[in-house]
């Protein structure tokens, strides 16, 4: 069936029911991404409590009732953001610590922990919009979004175990070093908010991580392992 199209500021028919007001103008291959991406926009720049399912249809350029046939609830569009933010780190560390068992020396270790906050990091300060500065929404912690605080503990218990699995010093005596390169690794969403993010700012907090864990002085080797490790991820 072809789809007729109309110029000029005219309505262009997207499917059954669901009429365009305007020619795309957002990136994403469907509605369903395009409105992920003004709600994105909306919520992080004029709050969410303030943003209604009218003012995001209207920035996708489609009809309230066409964002329906998307998403029912305007909940609903938050909790695919969130997901979204933690989805891609929680793939990489789980199949980073899956390969973990056999590791001994504080290099191979050290680079686990890094890469993990490195791939994490970047996702965070790559993202189109900063959605990480929707998990202090009081509505992120309610029941609704179950799934998504499950992912990241999970995320954060990962975290954790790489750096359970570092030598023993004054700092990892306490258990900590694990959910410090977490902590450091979301504080790149505030800079992100400040304006004070930079291309390294995510490698600058995976190295913190590695620093304050007290094994600095192998931190070009543990560099050069971890960017293996994304790379052998990634191909």
């Amino acid at each position: 069936m072809v789809r007729p199209e109309c110029k000029n500021n005219a309505v262009t028919t997207t499917g059954p029911g669901r009429p365009r007001k305007q020619q795309p103008s957002r990136p994403g291959a469907t509605a369903r991404e395009e409105i992920l991406d003004a709600a994105a926009e909306l919520f992080t720049t004029q709050g969410y409590a303030t943003t209604s399912t009218r003012s995001i249809a209207e920035a996708v350029g489609i009809r309230q009732s066409s964002l329906y046939h998307h998403f029912k609830t305007k909940d609903d569009i938050l909790e695919v953001l969130l997901a979204g933010t933690v989805s891609s780190g929680l793939g990489f560390a789980r199949g980073i610590c899956a390969g973990a068992d056999g590791d001994r020396d504080t290099v191979s270790v050290g680079a686990r922990l890094h890469a993990v906050a490195l791939f994490d990091g970047t996702q965070l300060c790559s993202a189109r919009w900063n959605v990480g500065v929707l998990y202090n929404l009081p509505e992120s912690r309610s029941e609704r979004f179950h799934s998504f605080t499950k992912d990241r503990r999970e995320l954060r218990g990962l975290y954790q175990r790489l750096g359970a699995a570092l030598p023993e010093n004054d700092w990892t005596a306490t258990g900590q070093n694990g959910d410090l390169a977490f902590r450091l690794v979301e504080t790149l969403i505030s800079l992100r908010a400040d304006g004070l993010s930079i291309p390294e700012s995510a490698l600058q907090a995976a190295d913190a991580g590695i620093v304050l864990s007290g094994i600095g002085e192998h931190l070009a080797p543990i560099r050069a392992r971890s960017a293996t490790l994304i790379a052998d991820f990634k191909a």
